[in-house]
């Protein structure tokens, strides 16, 4: 008998629901881009983990779990987020106010919430909470907003960016206000609002200065001028623009990074992850990260132009920038072009909470794909 020949009948329907197939859809552009980057992160991790065999199993193990949460948020419809939102947002708000009040300290900062077999950051899930309370808000209402509706909008973000920045943790609650900003940049407000609120920006932002920690002011007299403490402040920046110009064009070749390998690097598998790559596998290999970063933006920017209503298309719209937002503060932070804000290069640098909220985000991205206007002419 041929293969050809053969021929398989259905499932009966008279199965169980547990015993038949059940069928997952995957936006296979966006999952592969998700796949290619993240592989490479785990190439680089392995040359910059100082425990390369512990490192690599905590990131598949990180990496495991956020596709898990990617395929799962992927079969959700979108309507069942929007109904989610408002929920989601006030429990991830109170988990903050929960972290105020008995968090973990670790580096001088109170970030984390012990749950007895992991701990979690819950400032990460605030970068996807703020963008879908923002969209949620702004979905049955006409836009470009209200001057009345921007100032909630505004409440929405600054109150959750308030907190983390308490934690203290500058670095997400840039990123939080940024994800929220994104989604009002879309929502499609006038060039005079955005240039009214720039010009306010500007003025208020000498005034903040009182009310910046110490290690916040140094970060940014550093970036002014790395050389005025080279040995303190200004070392992390100094050592990865050295480690980034010795990679060339080609780079040193993997686990041939010096910089990194003889500890002058600092945070060489987190923050500064960009400089161990850039040395190792030169412009080459940092040319390739930032158009798969490209391809997947762009990936995104493409679903929520055919997204169905206001909701899924700013609340795609914006995780597909703030993705972007991400791994251009990163890059340019290591490079020197931008103050050091902590934020790690998305899908590449180790960490958990942050790992799966990315991934989490992507499932959304893909569930609003596939539900895009399917309906129309």
């Amino acid at each position: 008998m041929s293969l050809s020949s053969l021929r398989f009948s259905p499932v009966p329907k008279s199965w169980p629901w547990a015993l038949r197939p059940v069928p997952i859809a995957v936006d296979y552009p966006l999952l592969l881009t998700i796949l290619l980057i993240a592989g490479l992160g785990m190439v680089v991790l392995y040359s910059a983990a100082g425990d390369p065999n512990g490192a690599m199993l905590r990131q598949g193990v990180r990496l495991g779990a956020g596709l898990i949460a990617f395929l799962t948020i992927a079969q959700i419809p979108p309507r069942y987020l929007r109904l989610w939102t408002p929920w989601i947002f006030i429990g991830v708000l109170g988990l903050l106010l929960v972290v105020m009040l008995a968090g973990e300290v670790g580096g001088g900062a109170r970030r984390w919430l012990n749950l007895g077999f992991v701990s979690i950051q819950p400032s990460e899930f605030m970068k996807l909470a703020v963008p879908m309370m923002v969209a949620w808000f702004l979905h049955d209402r006409p836009l470009p907003p209200s001057l009345g509706q921007l100032f909630v909008v505004i409440l929405i973000i600054a109150v959750p960016a308030l907190l983390i920045y308490r934690q203290p943790d500058l670095g997400t609650a840039v990123l939080v206000v940024a994800a929220g900003g994104l989604t009002i940049l879309l929502a499609g407000i006038s060039l005079r609002l955005i240039a009214g609120f720039s010009a306010a920006a500007l003025v208020a932002a000498p005034f903040t200065w009182p009310f910046l920690r110490d290690y916040q002011r140094d970060r940014i007299l550093t970036f002014l001028d790395p050389q005025s403490d080279p040995l303190g402040a200004g070392y992390n920046i100094i050592q990865s623009q050295i480690a980034i110009g010795s990679g060339g064009t080609f780079g040193k070749g993997w686990l041939n990074g010096t910089q990194a390998h003889l500890e002058f690097l600092p945070e060489r598998s987190t923050d500064f992850i960009f400089a161990v790559m850039g040395e190792e596998f030169g412009l080459v290999g940092l040319v390739t990260l930032l158009l798969l970063y490209l391809v997947l933006v762009g990936r995104g920017l493409y679903i929520a132009a055919e997204a169905q209503d206001t909701f899924t298309r700013l609340l795609a719209g914006s995780l597909s920038l703030t993705f972007f937002f991400y791994a251009f503060v990163n890059a340019g932070m290591v490079s020197g072009l931008l103050p050091v804000v902590g934020v790690p290069l998305p899908l590449v640098s180790a960490g958990g909470t942050s790992m799966v909220t990315l991934l989490a985000g992507f499932g959304m991205l893909a569930t609003i794909g596939r539900h895009r206007k399917l309906l129309a002419p």
